[in-house]
């Protein structure tokens, strides 16, 4: 099987099946081992070192003054022990300058691949809830329930329960062969290009809509699509769904009003860092990265010319 991109794999067991048992749940807030993760405004506690960075959770004494246990998330067992979620509102909760609140998009890619995938978990849920305060059905306040991971509706009669939500995203590879199709967004830095990608709609399937969004944002037409990988993505819910897709050579791309420029793009064009390649961790570059490897005489990673998002000349 390929490699798991950054935030996905089987990084825990997150035993939904006790979700709904308030007294298997309390066990294991009593458990030796279990450990918290505090959140502060979607940004996860983590510890700089010299290789990067790692997980900061507390022990359970002492998170238990930062938030309601009844407000703590069930995550699950991860490295064999069972982990909750804590929303805290002020950043004090450990006196240690090595240990920070940081965002995951700075993170991610330099944490191991297990924690990423937890901490991206921890971030979705965190935002879920706080999207959810009401019920969607009669305005009245949620309650969370199953652990965390259902917020019901309080008044009689109701009872609306709300799940996570995901919105599915394609993020599509387009090639001619010897060239790979590449857009930017006017807000972006000088020179960086991405994939094209864009929400499938209602009543759409994912084939779809990677040739609705290729032909709407590019103009080109794609002959043909095939599925690669998908990377939960929670900035702040998305699941980017990868595909790479054929078009015929010869067609001129022209950008819509959602691109600047679009346009295509040679191996040794980004062997020689005239094009900046989207961060490491995300499932873009790994679209790019799987085609160029395939008709490269050195891999991408290993090519010293190659320019990625705030990371210069590599």
């Amino acid at each position: 099987m390929r490699e798991p991109n950054v935030f996905s794999g089987p990084y825990a067991d997150r035993v939904a099946h006790l979700r709904k048992d308030d007294a298997a749940v309390a066990g294991l807030i009593d458990a030796p081992g279990t450990r918290v993760l505090p959140v502060h405004r979607a940004r996860n506690l983590v510890r700089r070192h010299a290789e990067g960075w790692a997980i900061e959770s507390l022990e359970v004494a002492a998170a238990v003054g930062l938030a309601p246990t009844s407000e703590w998330i069930l995550l699950g067992r991860f490295r064999g022990e069972a982990h909750f979620l804590c929303e805290v509102d002020s950043e004090r909760t450990v006196d240690d300058p090595a240990v920070s609140y940081e965002e995951l998009r700075r993170t991610g890619g330099s944490l191991a691949a297990d924690e990423a995938g937890l901490l991206a978990y921890a971030r979705a849920l965190v935002l879920w809830r706080a999207r959810s305060r009401h019920c969607g059905t009669c305005g009245a306040p949620n309650r969370p329930t199953s652990a965390g991971h259902v917020m019901t509706c309080t008044r009689d009669g109701c009872g609306a329960e709300h799940f996570p939500r995901l919105d599915p995203a394609i993020i599509v590879l387009v090639t001619d062969g010897t060239h790979a199709l590449l857009g930017r967004q006017a807000g972006w830095p000088e020179g960086r290009y991405s994939t094209i990608a864009g929400f499938v709609e209602p009543g759409e399937s994912l084939e779809d809509a990677v040739a609705r969004e290729v032909l709407e944002e590019t103009g080109i037409t794609v002959a043909e699509c095939e599925y690669h990988s998908s990377q939960p993505w929670p900035f702040p819910s998305s699941l980017m769904i990868g595909y790479t897709a054929t078009a015929a050579a010869g067609q001129v791309p022209r950008a819509d009003e959602e691109l600047e420029d679009v346009r295509w793009f040679s191996r040794d064009d980004i062997a020689a860092g005239r094009v900046g390649l989207p961060f490491a961790q995300s499932v873009s570059y790994r679209l790019i990265e799987d085609w160029y490897d395939a008709g490269a005489t050195r891999r991408l990673r290993d090519t010293p010319g190659v320019r990625s998002w705030g990371r210069g000349e590599r």
